[in-house]
């Protein structure tokens, strides 16, 4: 009777180890990252967005004012945040998680 509590237990473990674990998989998948091109776009009152190089258009939600800078080449890796919207209309909204200026 106990290996069969010992055998659902490790179970368990196992279990919730692989949830956990297809958790943190699925949390990167919401995570992009490349190069692009700053832009400011004059819409809706205007604002700042990210051209990638794959032609992809990103409206971040919080640019650091020190990459505002029109034609401004980065790096940047971001979360998609499907859970927002946006009187934009323009690009996917993104969190900036890091972002870099290109040389």
């Amino acid at each position: 009777m106990r290996w069969k509590m010992v055998a659902l237990a490790l179970l368990l473990i196992a279990t919730m180890s692989a949830i956990a674990i297809g958790y943190e998989l699925g949390k990167e998948e919401n995570v992009v990252r490349g190069t692009g091109t700053v832009v400011w776009l004059d819409l809706e009152g205007g604002f700042w967005g990210i051209i990638g190089d794959d032609g992809e258009q990103y409206d971040p939600i919080n640019l650091d004012s020190e990459v505002r800078c029109e034609d401004l080449r980065v790096y940047f890796e971001a979360k998609i945040r499907a859970d927002l919207g946006s009187f934009h209309m323009w690009g996917k909204i993104v969190e900036i998680l890091q972002i870099q200026k290109l040389e």
